[in-house]
């Protein structure tokens, strides 16, 4: 009889809603499937402006074209799946609403957050802050947990229970990987950030090298 007790459990990709301050998780969100795919966008942040390659073009400076002003612009784009239609025989009078609401209010703040904002307005108060989410992060395995925030969740709901309830939904998912030159200094999100830069930087030097000799140049170097 061929048992399986010793195959891995698939580790699931999820988000991490943390407290800034003390760092405490508040909410963990384990999405039902992984991805099939990621689509990933880095951009330099080079320091010769925008359009002209960092230097050596039109309004170029040729002593920067080799300069970075900080970390590279990184986005993410997934879709995720939510599918209760195998679950039917459990209790689940809301369908997937639970599940799509605690995505939605990562983009929300909270009704108490905007009850205290028009409080603040109705009391005269010349300048009012922009309302502080808390910190989320993106978890892909071991090696990539990253501080992020959601730019994009669009929800397509493809099949509902008789209540009109949905219980299968495929959504889109983007979001903006923050670094050092988007948090505060100090912020537990940046030193988050540092440490998934210095994982990244581990996994580079473990990279093999390639040669001259595979690049055609044979021995003679540049």
């Amino acid at each position: 009889m061929t048992t399986y007790a010793d195959i891995p459990k698939p580790i699931r990709s999820g988000i991490v809603i943390v407290e800034p301050e003390l760092g405490t998780p508040q909410r963990i969100i384990v999405l039902q499937f992984n991805p099939d795919t990621l689509e990933r966008s880095v951009t330099p942040q080079a320091a010769g402006g925008e359009g002209d390659g960092g230097g050596g073009g039109s309004g170029g400076d040729r002593n920067e074209a080799l300069r970075l002003k900080g970390p590279a612009q990184e986005s993410w784009k997934f879709t995720a799946e939510i599918d209760a239609t195998d679950q039917l025989d459990v209790a689940a009078p809301d369908g997937i609403h639970p599940q799509l609401a605690v995505l939605e209010m990562l983009v929300q703040p909270t009704t108490a957050q905007l009850r205290a904002a028009s409080h603040l307005s109705k009391k005269g108060t010349i300048e009012i802050s922009p309302i502080e989410m808390p910190l989320t992060l993106f978890t892909w395995g071991s090696k990539r947990v990253m501080p992020v925030r959601l730019t994009e969740l669009s929800v397509n709901e493809s099949a509902f229970d008789v209540n009109l309830n949905p219980i299968r939904a495929s959504l889109s998912i983007g979001m903006k990987i923050l670094t050092v030159s988007d948090l505060p200094a100090g912020h537990r999100g940046a030193e988050l950030y540092l440490a998934h830069l210095a994982q990244k930087e581990q996994l580079a030097r473990a990279a093999r090298g390639g040669s001259f000799a595979g690049l055609g140049l044979g021995g003679r170097g540049i």
